[in-house]
């Protein structure tokens, strides 16, 4: 008995993938501003100088710094005699005085609003 070959086709399967872009919709976008009355708060300072003259006349032997004491600072005035003796003649005091008050001002501000809407005749089904 002779032997018959049997043949078995051999199958494939392959795949393919494919993209199509569809526009199925549309939509309108628009911006809205609307102008908003509020009031703006804040604390404003105001800052004052108050100045006092000391006289002195009394002579020294070197010019003193400027200094600070406390809130106040000093200032010395020095003038030179025809002795050649330094004096000082007097003594300026600058105090500083700070004040602050809240201040209520109106203002207008923009605010703006986005709408979005569906085109509905761009549909397709």
């Amino acid at each position: 008995m002779g032997t018959a070959d049997t043949v078995i086709p051999r199958v494939e399967e392959r795949l393919s993938v494919d993209k199509e872009t569809v526009i199925d919709g549309a939509v309108t976008v628009s911006t809205r501003t609307e102008v908003l009355d509020e009031i703006a708060e804040a604390q404003l300072e105001r800052q004052t100088v108050e100045v006092t003259r000391i006289a002195m006349n009394i002579e020294v032997a070197h010019a003193p710094d400027v200094r600070k004491e406390g809130d106040v600072m000093i200032v010395p005035v020095l003038e030179e005699r025809l002795v050649t003796r330094l004096f000082l003649v007097e003594e300026v005091h600058i105090r500083q005085h700070i004040t602050s008050e809240p201040v209520n001002v109106p203002v207008s501000l923009r605010k703006q609003t986005v709408l979005i809407e569906q085109n509905a005749e761009n549909k397709e089904n």
